[in-house]
């Protein structure tokens, strides 16, 4: 079973240019300044995205949602495709709800579920982020194979 994380913390945003001068005007600096669709930042040992919101909504199969949940959502990243399903499978049988099934998307292959308090977790095997040894995200390396 793998480590209990929280490898990265996606903030949906209104203005993501906006939000992104903001938090670079604080001294954050984006791992990958030529992305202008979501912005990364790496904080100490997690990871921080900006992501507009709406998108970030309809990603984790909330869009419409009322009430809508307050723009956050929350990522355990692991390293191989298949854990998704199997974490996946934990958290329905813990009784979160399946948000939006595992599927393949642009970026990897990743599924959503909420907790029991409808806070929405997603579950991702992203092959363009490189995981470290102990599953944490390292933002500006090479990619993970």
């Amino acid at each position: 079973m793998p480590i209990p994380r929280i490898c990265l913390l996606t903030l949906g945003v209104a203005d993501l240019a906006r939000s992104r001068a903001f938090y670079e005007a604080l001294g954050w600096k984006p791992a990958y300044p030529d992305c202008d669709k979501i912005v990364f930042f790496q904080v100490g040992e997690l990871a921080v995205a900006l992501y507009p919101r709406e998108e970030l909504l309809e990603d984790c199969g909330m869009a419409g949602a009322n009430p809508a949940p307050g723009g956050i959502t929350l990522a355990h990243n692991v390293a191989e495709r298949g854990m998704v399903d199997t974490l996946m499978a934990e958290a329905v049988a813990a009784g979160g709800t399946v948000l939006d099934a595992p599927r393949d998307k642009p970026w990897g292959y990743t599924g959503y579920f909420a907790d029991p308090d409808g806070h929405p977790w997603e579950v991702a095997h992203v092959p363009s982020l490189q995981l470290d040894e102990a599953g944490r995200i390292i933002l500006g390396g090479p990619a993970a194979s």
